[in-house]
């Protein structure tokens, strides 16, 4: 699953202990496994290996520049969805050929960012961004290529900020629709509409709603062909499953089993957008205990990360695994999990210092008892850590520091007070 595991008691990143590295950098602090990462990529790479597949890592879960780098090294392309992520990627020596655009609302001056790059497609959201593509495309003197975002309508089952798939979103057209988007704009010479683009949302736990886009959306590629339109690639997006719970979602290896077979003889390449499957535990968030408070029946573990460090819990009641870095071996985790109660530990809400109600990490959850001073791990914390963080109450966002082997480095420093304030000066 990841790098992360506790030795004698000690939770250590690879081979690095948490604890040293919040003794040089301090807390709140996140920690990044090199090798989850990579493990992750090829897990993906290998199991759709039997067809033409382009991975693109989704940018937005994680995108220091550092990780993008090793990944781009790795063999990944890039899924983007605005011109600082295009940015970040062509810093990191992304193949540009190897990018997908998403989003329903490009900027004019990111379309012409994106097109001056020569960036692989375009998902593209409704007709009339892909008259503005075509336009701007035709200004520049430029041609490229763009996937029709087509929603199939499938049931999705997470949290319903997460759903993209259905007929009700801003996401994308209705499959019925499809067929005379392509008939106004499929044969203009500026872009290419060569590809459909399927995404159901993200923290769906089954294989079966993958299959069911596939099933529904084969027909229509089929129609288009048949209409005399070239689609060359089908893009299936993310949104795949993350262990935040052991053992909870389906491997890659299993998603291929649905998917591959359906693709297998299509004569059509497939591109997938994972995030959160890839670096979701490839990171851990660590934190400080500042105070043990008392109130009413209630115990809290009060530390030194808050909702802006990590905003998933409040944002999505999202679950993390949360558990003492340093702990006596009877309360080693054997896995990670919401109900794990082992004897002697205690229930208590763990949450930060924002001046909010809704600053939280866990409500009623079983730890073993800590003290002012103890490091907590927030597990699972890769995707959509960092880069939802921010500067509520002005506070600093944490540091990120990236772990390869026995050795680690910072790879994002933490803001200072001067950071706070430079840009309004």
């Amino acid at each position: 699953m990841d790098y992360f595991e506790y030795k004698e008691g000690n939770l250590f990143a690879e081979n690095v202990s948490v604890e040293t590295i919040a003794q040089e950098v301090g807390t709140p602090v996140y920690i990044y496994s090199k090798a989850t990462f990579i493990e992750h990529l090829h897990k993906i790479q290998q199991a759709y290996s039997q067809i033409d597949t382009t991975i693109c890592y989704s940018v937005k879960a994680c995108g220091n520049i550092n990780i993008l780098k090793f990944m781009a090294e790795a063999g990944s392309g890039f899924d983007i969805v605005s011109g600082g992520e295009l940015y970040r990627v062509m810093q990191a020596g992304g193949d540009p050929s190897q990018i997908v655009y998403a989003g329903v609302g490009k900027t004019d001056s990111e379309i012409v960012e994106a097109l001056e790059a020569d960036i692989g497609y375009f998902n593209i959201e409704s007709e009339a961004e892909l008259e503005n593509l075509i336009r701007l495309a035709c200004q520049q003197g430029k041609q490229t290529k763009a996937a029709l975002r087509v929603n199939p309508d499938v049931e999705y089952k997470t949290h319903a900020f997460l759903k993209t798939g259905k007929k009700e979103t801003k996401f994308g057209v209705d499959i019925e629709r499809a067929l005379k988007v392509f008939s106004d704009y499929g044969d203009n010479a500026a872009v290419n509409l060569c590809a459909i683009h399927v995404h159901l949302g993200t923290g769906g736990k089954k294989i079966d709603p993958y299959v069911e886009a596939v099933k529904k959306a084969l027909p229509l590629i089929d129609k288009l062909r048949s209409n005399g339109h070239t689609i060359e690639a089908i893009d299936l997006g993310g949104g795949y499953g993350a262990d935040y719970e052991s053992n909870s979602v389906p491997s890659a290896a299993e998603y291929a089993s649905g998917i591959v077979p359906l693709l297998k003889d299509k004569n059509i390449k497939l591109i997938l957008e994972p995030g959160k499957s890839i670096c979701a535990n490839a990171g851990v968030m660590l934190t400080r205990v500042l105070y043990i408070k008392h109130g009413g029946r209630k115990k809290f573990v009060i530390v030194d990360a808050g909702m802006n460090d990590l905003i998933r819990p409040s944002l999505y009641d999202a679950f993390h695994f949360i558990w003492p870095a340093k702990v006596d071996q009877k309360f080693v985790p054997p896995q990670r999990e919401k109900d794990l109660h082992l004897d002697g530990t205690e229930v208590v809400d763990v949450v930060g210092p924002i001046c909010e109600g809704a600053d939280f990490f866990a409500k009623d959850r079983a730890l073993p008892e800590v003290k002012r001073g103890d490091l907590v791990s927030v597990f699972t914390a890769g995707a959509y850590g960092f880069t939802m963080s921010s500067n509520y109450n002005a506070r600093g966002r944490a540091a990120e520091v990236l772990v390869d082997g026995d050795k680690f480095s910072v790879i994002g420093k933490r803001e200072t007070y001067e950071d706070l304030i430079a840009l309004e000066k």
